[in-house]
């Protein structure tokens, strides 16, 4: 991890109607991260943490405050840049893989990456080979996924979200629908990708045996930041 700050809100608020009450999910929140720094998110149920991912991840927009990714506003971005931007510079883990099921394990892995490099098929076979290699699924490459385990299903979106090399890796509760031996390995290869690649994690989570793994750890109450370890 370095000193140089890859995303930075700055009194982000968000909230959202229902019927006729106004609910407050994430208030008035300032954070920073930096590049190679992997930390976890955690939090009750409705604490915010989910908003505050989605926020992140540019999938929802704040109703104040500013987001900045490497200095730059996410306002000021276009939307279609703002697309292009999401696919290129991050990486989306969720608590179910989804992953398609007409495709193999290989062929998930490339798929982002042959949306807008379809001419670098080559190349993008070559690392998607590599990623899931890293994941120790290197006898996986033809199988689809109700060929595979949940564990499997899950380190292979993982490979996929690493495809593009994405400045930030997002994660949502990865471990959610895993056993205690299986979220173990997942932990592990947070871990692993975080340390060997300086690989930027966010990752909002239940477990603390994942939180365990971050450099630090921030903690969520009805959408304000309440303790920062």
């Amino acid at each position: 991890m370095n000193s140089e700050i890859i995303l930075k809100l700055e009194n982000v608020s968000k909230s959202y109607k229902e019927k006729t009450e106004k609910l407050e999910i994430i208030r008035s929140l300032n954070m920073e991260v930096y590049k190679g720094e992997f930390l976890s998110i955690l939090g009750k149920s409705g604490s915010g943490k989910s908003t505050l991912l989605n926020l992140i991840g540019m999938l929802d927009t704040p109703d104040t405050g500013k987001i900045f990714y490497n200095g730059n506003e996410v306002k000021n971005i276009k939307e279609s840049e703002r697309d292009k931007m999401r696919n290129r510079t991050l990486g989306f883990v969720f608590q179910f893989h989804y992953l398609l099921p007409e495709f193999t394990a290989l062929e998930n892995v490339m798929l982002p990456a042959l949306i807008s490099n379809f001419d670098m098929k080559i190349n993008i076979e070559k690392k998607a080979k590599l990623l899931l290699n890293e994941m120790e699924l290197g006898d996986r490459f033809t199988h689809k996924p109700s060929e595979l385990s949940g564990g499997e299903k899950q380190r292979i979106a993982i490979a996929r979200a690493l495809i593009n090399n994405p400045s930030i890796l997002l994660a949502d509760e990865p471990t959610g629908n895993l056993d205690e031996e299986t979220s173990g390995t997942i932990n592990n290869i947070f871990k692993k990708i975080n340390t060997e690649m300086n690989q930027t994690i966010i990752v909002v989570t239940h477990s603390n045996e994942l939180a365990s793994k971050a450099d630090k750890k921030m903690y969520l109450k009805k959408g304000k930041i309440e303790e920062v370890f």
